[in-house]
């Protein structure tokens, strides 16, 4: 993707004033994208790993720095900003780009190839899950048994696991809570 003069400067100024990378920015940018503008989650050495945005809530891999935390915090915030006011510039796309998860090459995903690129991605502990809101799927890996469920109308916006003993997952939805529970199994993909 040619990335117009504009965005590149908003970039590059962002960076300075963050002290960051401007690929770091870009990465918040891409997941940003994938995440319909409102959430992000990726994974980039300078916000320590992988790294959770919304509206309200920022995690950073090295969680307890709150300098990092607040930088990322400025950087998607502006972003969305700048995609709401932008909405033909949510859904451009960079196929010359292939996603990561978790530092790993899309050639490498846990979920069925089929399902191409995912909105959002995520891991803790021995679970993983991955949505795909144009196949309306979550596939979610359990101590290594990938499950995939159907979302139904679901347009999934965040996660929580639960820390508990049976690790549990919770979406957030346009209806509000959605416990995995809720969701029908989908056997075929």
């Amino acid at each position: 993707m040619t990335t117009s003069p504009t965005e590149a400067e908003m970039l590059a100024a962002l960076a300075r004033e963050q002290g960051v990378s401007e690929d770091a920015v870009k990465t918040v940018l891409d997941a940003l994208r994938r995440g319909g503008g409102a959430m992000a989650q990726f994974s980039h050495a300078e916000f320590g790993g992988m790294s959770q945005w919304s509206s309200g809530m920022t995690m950073v891999g090295d969680m307890f720095n709150d300098s990092l935390r607040a930088k990322l915090g400025a950087i998607a915030g502006q972003l969305s900003s700048y995609l709401h006011d932008h909405p033909a510039e949510l859904h451009r796309d960079d196929s010359s780009v292939s996603y990561r998860s978790a530092g790993t090459a899309q050639t490498d995903a846990w979920w069925p190839g089929e399902f191409g690129n995912p909105s959002s991605v995520g891991a803790q502990n021995n679970m993983r899950y991955a949505v795909f809101p144009q196949r309306r799927r979550l596939i979610i890996d359990d101590h290594g048994q990938v499950k995939s469920y159907d979302t139904g109308d679901h347009q999934i916006s965040g996660v929580a696991q639960a820390q508990s003993t049976d690790s549990t997952l919770t979406f957030v939805s346009q209806h509000g809570v959605v416990r995995v529970s809720e969701l029908s199994r989908a056997d075929t993909t």
